[in-house]
């Protein structure tokens, strides 16, 4: 038995250093191919201010975060992509965290991001370092996430909603992919997230054409799960709420393992994405969820 244990001990010490080597190697192929510095980044960002990203943990696990720049219809300026960056790293550090709900100050969502920073910025380095660690910011995120769009979701505010898992539309309200009017494309990863959710033909007209997409086509694409009865801000963030919260009603290890296993199947090669799950499996399995579940025996019908 103890050649077996050492064997087994042995191994698991092999897959672990190997993980650790090739994270390592990734973290510096980034940082040797883009020069990736993030307080250079932060410092080139900040010369362009304005408006604010505003966080609101609740006792019920659900994080409000607001896009707050009405002036611009929440427009994101220099600073606003420094905040966001800090309000995630807080929301993945907070161990109560189960869901999230993004929403526009204004009863609108978010018309992409401030002209005169994008014009200042374009040709800079920043420019693809921000972009990586902003596409990148929500999905790392073990909460179940939804987009909730009052009025406009232009540009990138459209690209922002493809980063969350679901999206919830209000009378009224519209996501137009405009990047072909500006002579541009997507390039926070919003083109490859709505071919995964629409499939490339609708995504081939929505990008192409920059169509218009209101909530009844939303759902027909499936763009959108629902279409919430109120456009009122404070009343469609309880219906958001309301909404959010049949998904993440239960012990909140048992609702980030779940969040974790889809972004695994959703993000990572097959064998990588098994591998995941079957690990995630062992951090619930056994668990204070499962033993007291074990105990109720519920009967599945």
């Amino acid at each position: 038995v103890f050649p077996e244990m050492a064997l087994f001990l042995w191994k698991n010490l092999l897959q672990t250093t190997k993980k650790r080597i090739l994270q390592q190697r990734r973290l510096s192929l980034y940082n040797g191919a883009h020069g990736y510095d993030e307080e250079l980044i932060k410092k080139k960002l900040q010369q362009f201010s304005g408006g604010s990203i505003n966080l609101s943990k609740e006792d019920n696990g659900i994080g409000i975060l607001t896009l707050n720049n009405p002036k611009l219809m929440n427009a994101f300026t220099g600073t606003m992509m420094v905040e966001l960056q800090e309000k995630v790293t807080e929301l993945e550090n907070w161990k109560d965290g189960k869901g999230l709900i993004i929403h526009g100050a204004g009863n609108t969502f978010c018309s992409g991001s401030d002209l005169n920073a994008v014009k200042e910025i374009s040709n800079s380095q920043a420019t693809k370092s921000m972009n990586f660690a902003y596409k990148s910011l929500l999905y790392r995120l073990p909460l179940i996430s939804v987009a909730l769009v009052q009025g406009k979701a232009f540009g990138g505010g459209a690209e922002l909603t493809t980063a969350c898992d679901f999206r919830l539309m209000t009378p009224g309200s519209e996501i137009r992919f405009v990047h072909k009017h500006m002579g541009l494309v997507p390039g926070w990863g919003g083109a490859t997230r709505l071919v995964r959710i629409v499939g490339s033909a609708a995504a081939l007209q929505l990008l192409g054409g920059a169509a218009r997409v209101d909530p009844e086509r939303a759902l027909r694409l499936g763009l959108s799960q629902e279409t919430l009865p109120s456009s009122d801000g404070t009343t469609a963030i309880g219906e958001a709420r309301a909404w959010l919260s049949q998904y993440t009603e239960g012990p909140t290890s048992v609702i980030r393992a779940v969040k974790k296993v889809v972004t695994a199947g959703r993000e990572l090669p097959l064998e990588a994405a098994l591998r995941t799950e079957k690990d995630i499996f062992g951090t619930v399995w056994g668990g204070p969820a499962n033993l007291q579940a074990l105990v109720r025996r519920p009967k599945h019908k």
